[in-house]
């Protein structure tokens, strides 16, 4: 990728099915992300189909669908797309119908497993044929150990995704499901088969539950949600409402690079001008991108979005992201630093 692609059309008419993150791209906690659900219902009028994908196995579908229309964006149960359901198809694929599968983490697990007639249990002395791992922030030692006992026992170990930490609302983050699954891999010299994103099983749910034949996946993480749409060979939308700033998207490496950066939905509603190399520069729009030794400069006025296009061409030219020195007065002149 040598910069964000191109769209004269808007996001919500050249793709048909948004597959959506949910924390730090619709909400944020239980507070609704700004222009989110606007952004949203004038993407459905405009006949784009919705999903909401997350790779937070503890919730239910209902549960996450009941947040969701209290933070403005109406949502049934059938809109939502877990990673607990990932993991349930995965075993469903796997192991024969009825099969036992020892569950560490919460309802949202046990709900995704029953619907695909599978049958949870909570001791490995009921020889379970897989254990499967989720967070739940109840989740007790004693269930790690019979989850532990059982992988040694030979049991398929899946876990629903990897996310080392989760966000700690007003403090610093705290533990996710993928430290969580360390404890069992480092008892048992086991490492899990993940599910959720950045690997490609729930991207494929996402795409099966949807039908979609041109999805776009919308996330504020590189690691997750542009790292997933990569590896599920989707487009991918970056909104900066979320835990990607500028300048870290600016730096990322190739395989968390995105297709389109927007501040915030709005970015599903409008074309997305593209970039190209002029006069030794990367332009877009009124903007124009350029290295200057170690530096990056630019030059311009307009849409500071479209100056942050720009700056992407220019640091996305080859597989080595640049410095942040390289780049910070030219944010800082966007007002993006």
């Amino acid at each position: 990728m040598t910069g964000p692609k191109s769209s004269d059309r808007p996001l919500s008419e050249a793709y048909d099915v948004a597959l959506l993150d949910l924390d730090g791209v619709v909400y944020i906690g239980h507070r609704p992300v700004p222009a989110a659900a606007e952004s949203l219902a004038k993407a459905r009028a405009a006949g784009q189909r919705l999903a909401f994908v997350t790779n937070n196995a503890s919730r239910t579908p209902s549960a996450v669908a009941a947040l969701l229309t209290e933070v403005g964006v109406p949502a049934a149960a059938d809109d939502v797309v877990t990673s607990a359901q990932a993991a349930a198809r995965l075993l469903a694929e796997r192991l024969p119908a009825g099969a036992k599968v020892l569950v560490v983490g919460g309802m949202g697990l046990r709900q995704a497993l029953y619907a695909r007639g599978l049958r949870p249990v909570s001791t490995a002395a009921e020889r379970p044929a897989a254990v499967v791992q989720g967070y739940d922030p109840r989740l007790s030692y004693g269930l790690i150990a019979e989850g532990a006992a059982a992988v040694r026992d030979g049991a398929l170990f899946v876990g629903s995704n990897g996310d080392l930490t989760i966000p700690g609302g007003e403090g610093p983050p705290q533990p996710g499901n993928g430290s969580l699954l360390k404890v069992i891999s480092t008892a048992t010299g086991v490492e899990p088969v993940v599910t959720g994103k950045p690997e490609r099983p729930l991207h494929h749910e996402s795409v099966i539950r949807t039908g979609a034949r041109r999805p776009l996946v919308v996330g504020d993480r590189l690691d997750t949600d542009i790292e997933g749409a990569r590896n599920g060979g989707a487009d991918s939308l970056l909104v900066l409402t979320g835990v990607t700033d500028p300048l870290t998207a600016l730096t990322a490496p190739p395989h968390q690079r995105p297709d389109y950066l927007a501040p915030d939905l709005t970015g599903l509603l409008v074309p997305h001008p593209g970039t190209r190399e002029e006069d030794g520069g990367h332009r877009c729009a009124d903007w124009t991108a350029r290295w200057e030794g170690e530096r990056v400069e630019l030059s311009g006025d307009g849409d500071p979005y479209d100056g942050l296009r720009a700056l992407a061409a220019a640091s996305w030219r080859d597989e080595t992201p640049p410095s942040p020195q390289a780049l910070a007065g030219a944010l800082e002149r966007l007002g993006l630093g």
